[in-house]
């Protein structure tokens, strides 16, 4: 079982053809946030967020330009069973779970038939906040890697601020 730390960037809100597109999607294995994975989507909509868009530091023109979702989907899955623990079911964490996993999931499923994640995810932030007692505590500042909307090396420092809960913190985890 191998954890990975998961990071997307979107035009909107919520995925979808009638919705908006992923953009960008990063990945890393928590165990070694070195072992990651960037891959770009070409938009899947009309539909776009000026704001949303500007986020990830592409234009609306350059990321028309991006791979078609299927390829990069199929490369993002691919590294997902080639990276993981051989035999084990893959873990899917996020610093937002409610929207990387809401994101990847429905990317996975349309574009690969297949989530190899399965039907959940866990939340980095909902765990430190709970180690916190605190619902509005933030592990950020546990990470190395500078937050900068880039997914790679935003899910860089969220396996970084997991890997210091886990030795700091006692944190335990099964199977790392």
């Amino acid at each position: 079982m191998s954890w990975f730390s998961v990071d997307v960037e979107s035009d909107g809100p919520a995925p979808g053809p009638d919705l908006y597109s992923m953009t960008v999607i990063g990945a890393c294995l928590v165990k070694d946030p070195n072992q990651g994975f960037l891959g770009y989507l070409r938009p899947i909509s009309e539909n776009w967020i000026p704001e949303a868009q500007a986020i990830s530091g592409f234009t609306r023109e350059e990321a028309l330009e991006f791979p078609d979702p299927r390829t990069t989907m199929a490369a993002f899955s691919a590294w997902v069973k080639e990276t993981n623990e051989p035999g084990t079911h893959p873990v899917f964490t996020s610093d937002n779970n409610g929207y990387d996993w809401m994101f990847t999931c429905w990317y996975l499923w349309q574009f690969t038939g297949d989530n190899p994640f399965g039907f959940s995810s866990k939340n980095i932030n909902c765990l430190w906040q709970g180690m916190q007692r605190d619902t509005f505590a933030s592990p950020r500042h546990l990470a190395i890697t500078k937050h900068d909307h880039n997914p790679l090396h935003d899910a860089r420092g969220h396996a970084e601020a997991l890997a210091q809960m886990i030795d700091n913190f006692e944190l335990k985890v099964k199977n790392l």
